[in-house]
């Protein structure tokens, strides 16, 4: 039987998974792990801010309230274009108002209880998001990675013709690397699909931020909302001329005759106080990948129609399907577990693939055992530095300087992996060289 795949092939393609493995090894390694810990985003909140009250629902008129509430306590700042209410949900039972200067928590009766304080809950998802970067670079960067994600799985596919027929054979009891390339060859085909999604998702959610900046930038002025209209809809006219803040609560009573299915997971005021205020209600679907589907209600209570992410084009329905795909928000806790497995499993394909590089490179008489230790000194460092954020958290509040923390304690357990790879060196030829001692 012809092979699948030529000689040259495989040595193109061992070479191009190698390039690409090293060139961004180390923050991929990141991207995957703290993907992974960012799969309990709403637990970590809880966890996070345990004493904010929590509930399993809150009535129409206790939203009026707290709306009514939080406009109050902003008297004198300038006018929040956007407010948004939080809806207690199964995944994080609470009600939430966030507005462009202040979050807060409310209790059950619409009353302001404590602001919201989750910084390293965010920070830990801006550092997956973004890598701590500004947005449209970081997120720009992320997508790329994600692309370079796809490149590693086919061109290590091409590499290993075998990968598929071996996929249960693991010699993990060997002490050489063969069983470190077992590891990453086996891992890395059970996580195949998985990878592929994570991936592709994370590249469409990267690029579509850059691409749609450059949309509005290019073709609408600046006007981010009109480059997004195809998909998540048209803004109406804007009015600025002061008005009376809307009720929600005959919105929220609406959804619940008329979609008793749906489940009001966001109420967003748009220009709140103006004229030109409207209400959107994001409701999401039982058994649906999409994260919601947008109602759209005038100040007056008035049903306008949906936007279509539930039932309109497949273009917006793929479009609301890729965060939850990507963050694993469906399903419950089992598949947060299923996610957070896999997420591991990626983690060590990646830390793998580059001690199997290393590894190549002792066996051609050139090792890097500098290099080495440093590479262990990310693996270990990394998930570590995390943990010390997670414990500045605990001890300084929320304005624990989160990012600082991280890459600082990063870099020093790096430098200090590396730093005694060069001392265990130094002895050793010392140790070698006549007239010198250990």
């Amino acid at each position: 039987m012809k092979a699948l795949f030529t000689k040259d092939t495989v040595r193109r393609g061992v070479a191009a998974h190698s390039a690409i493995g090293l060139i961004c090894c180390a923050l991929l390694y990141l991207i995957c792990v703290t993907g992974t810990a960012i799969v309990l985003y709403e637990e970590w909140q809880r966890f996070e801010q345990p004493d904010a009250p929590e509930m399993q629902a809150v009535t129409p008129s206790a939203i009026d309230t707290a709306i009514a509430n939080v406009a109050a306590s902003e008297t004198g700042r300038e006018p929040t274009t956007h407010l948004f209410v939080h809806m207690p949900t199964d995944a994080l039972p609470r009600t939430t108002i966030t507005t462009d200067t202040q979050a807060v928590h409310v209790d059950g009766k619409g009353a302001i209880v404590v602001p919201e304080e989750n910084a390293w809950a965010e920070f830990l998802l801006a550092l997956h998001y973004r890598l701590n970067l500004p947005a449209v670079w970081g997120m720009t960067l992320v997508g790329l990675f994600g692309a370079m994600i796809v490149a590693l799985a086919v061109s290590g596919i091409v590499a290993h013709p075998r990968i598929f027929r071996d996929a249960f054979r693991l010699r993990a009891r060997r002490r050489d690397d063969v069983a470190t390339l077992d590891w990453h060859n086996r891992l890395a085909v059970w996580t195949l699909p998985f990878a592929l999604a994570m991936a592709l998702t994370g590249a469409m959610i990267g690029l579509f931020y850059i691409s749609g900046s450059s949309l509005a930038q290019t073709a609408y002025d600046g006007d981010g909302d009109a480059a997004l209209a195809p998909v998540f809809g048209a803004e109406p006219e804007a009015d600025d001329t002061p008005a009376p803040l809307p009720r929600v609560a005959p919105v929220l009573r609406y959804m619940a005759r008329e979609y008793p299915a749906v489940r009001v997971s966001y109420l967003i005021l748009h220009d709140p106080g103006t004229r030109g205020q409207h209400i959107q209600v994001v409701g999401e679907h039982d058994r649906r990948l999409i994260f919601g589907e947008y109602y759209a209600f005038a100040a007056d209570g008035t049903f306008r129609g949906t936007i279509g992410l539930a039932d309109g084009t497949i273009g917006q329905q793929f479009a609301a399907s890729i965060y939850n795909l990507h963050f694993g928000n469906y399903g419950g806790l089992p598949v947060k577990i299923a996610y957070i497995l896999f997420g591991i499993a990626l983690s060590a394909v990646v830390a793998t693939g580059t001690f199997i590089w290393l590894d190549k490179q002792a066996r051609k008489g050139r090792p890097r055992p500098v290099i080495r230790a440093g590479w262990w000194g990310v693996t270990i460092g990394m998930p570590v530095a995390i943990a010390t954020t997670l414990v500045a958290r605990l001890i300084w509040g929320n304005e624990a300087p989160f990012v600082a923390i991280f890459w600082i304690a990063t870099l020093a357990i790096t430098a200090a992996a590396m730093h005694r790879s060069r001392r265990a060196g130094a002895r050793g030829t010392a140790s070698a060289t006549p007239g010198f001692a250990p």
